[in-house]
């Protein structure tokens, strides 16, 4: 599939928690992939959806906390599967599960998910979806219900099932992550996601026993009372798409909500967290 795009490239100081702001606010001006590197981040956005005042909202780009710098190209028709099969190498997480793309020569391990990435997010290169990996298979998963909330390529829902998961629902906001997710599901013959485009809106009235979500962490605080919501006592939550420096403020609006922190991965100043809904 072939898609003109604008790409901004972000110089970003300090990175963090530029970076992670910076994205937040992009994401919800339009902005539909993201590459982190060393001095900022690449943000990409379709040239149909994009025009000359998408930045105007930004507020981060005017803060006096941080000096952001950035220039703006059209990129020329590209094959975004083309590029991924130059960039896009295999995975192994703990020996237990391989993350390839159709093109990579199969995996002796337990667990082997195949997904053609596109510009979803979600390869299992990145450190959050890495630890949410792990935290999957250190975990169990039997007969549970669960979702995968911006499930980027739906890796997470697709081990999940793997792991037993009886019910899952993986839900986007981006047309593009539903679209990718729906071919990996199919892809891995999975049977029991269902893929949902949406926000946390379509959650009311929901229910499920395990809630997974690698976000950012402001959306992850503005939902986190709806993820409460859908969980009953015992219920777990596993959240992802934050710095270790935010860790205490999400723990502090989990507790509120009547979450105990059980524990947490970090991996390259990123942090996974898991979470119990308290017994009464």
């Amino acid at each position: 599939m072939s898609h003109i795009y604008i790409e901004y490239q972000f110089t970003v100081s300090p990175i963090e928690p530029g970076v992670e702001i910076l994205i937040a606010e992009l994401g919800y001006a339009g902005f539909e992939s993201f590459v982190e590197n060393e001095t900022g981040v690449q943000a990409y956005i379709q040239k149909d959806e994009w025009n000359e005042e998408i930045l105007s909202d930004i507020q981060v780009l005017s803060s006096e906390e941080f000096q952001i710098d950035y220039h703006v190209t059209e990129l020329a028709q590209v094959n975004w599967n083309e590029e991924w099969e130059k960039n896009f190498d295999a995975i192994e997480v703990d020996g237990k599960c391989a993350v390839r793309a159709p093109f990579h020569p199969e995996a002796n391990v337990e667990y082997e998910i195949v997904i053609e990435p596109k510009m979803s997010f979600g390869t299992g290169h990145h450190e959050t979806t890495h630890m949410m990996l792990q935290h999957i298979l250190k975990n169990d998963f039997a007969n549970k219900s669960v979702l995968d909330m911006g499930c980027g390529t739906a890796v997470l829902a697709i081990l999940a099932e793997m792991k037993g998961a009886s019910k899952l629902e993986a839900i986007d906001i981006d047309p593009w992550c539903f679209e990718n997710s729906e071919e990996n599901v199919a892809r891995n013959n999975c049977k029991n996601i269902a893929v949902e485009l949406g926000d946390a809106s379509l959650l009311d009235g929901r229910k499920y026993d395990v809630i997974i979500a690698n976000i950012n962490r402001n959306i992850l605080l503005n939902d986190m009372a709806c993820y409460r919501k859908c969980l009953d006592a015992g219920g777990e939550l596993y959240l992802s798409g934050f710095y270790k420096e935010d860790l205490p403020i999400i723990t502090a609006c989990c507790n509120t909500l009547g979450f105990t922190f059980v524990d947490n991965k970090e991996r390259n100043n990123w942090i996974a967290a898991k979470f119990v809904v308290s017994l009464k």
